[in-house]
């Protein structure tokens, strides 16, 4: 089994397992290797050295910075989709993070995928329903123009865009 370090075009990095080289240059030549943030197909593979365990641990402290730095990017994705009953998913998603930022993101979209109803092309006119009373207030996602979500904005009905790859829909591992 090959552990091979992935990048995309847009700088997201993430790892990909393969039985042998060949398997990933045919997997790559088919266009089945794509980036799990933003879906492109444009993958190279990084330099990578092996890993050598060598019987030293990092310390206490860089484990705890490690965490609350990751611990910070989770809470302030998951605050505000927790925040808003409304949220609004556009494509894209943030570039040159480090991995374990990926990693909170990831697991964010994750969280709101759970906990969010798919309305899909519908989002304007849900939101709207729910603003208004017209149906009971939940949790929803789906797309919407750039229009659309200022004028729901504009309305005083709570939106938020979500960078949304469409490798978040499936499981991810």
């Amino acid at each position: 089994m090959k552990v091979l370090n992935l990048q995309c075009t847009h700088q997201h990095s993430f790892e990909g397992w393969f039985a042998s080289e060949d398997d990933f240059q045919n997997q790559l030549s088919r266009g089945m290797i794509e980036c799990p943030m933003c879906a492109d197909k444009s993958v190279q593979k990084l330099p990578s050295a092996p890993r050598l365990n060598l019987g030293g641990h990092p310390s206490g402290q860089d484990l705890a910075d490690q965490g609350k730095q990751a611990s910070s990017s989770r809470a302030v994705a998951l605050s505000s989709a927790q925040g808003s009953h409304d949220v609004a998913a556009v494509t894209g998603a943030p570039s040159g993070r480090s991995p374990a930022e990926q990693a909170a993101f990831l697991k964010a979209l994750r969280h709101v995928m759970a906990h969010t109803e798919d309305v899909g092309g519908r989002f304007a006119e849900e939101a709207r329903r729910m603003h208004y009373g017209e149906q009971e207030a939940r949790s929803i996602r789906g797309q919407t123009s750039a229009r659309e979500a200022v004028e729901l904005i504009e309305e005083g009905i709570d939106v938020m865009p979500l960078p949304l790859p469409a490798a978040v829909k499936d499981t991810l591992q």
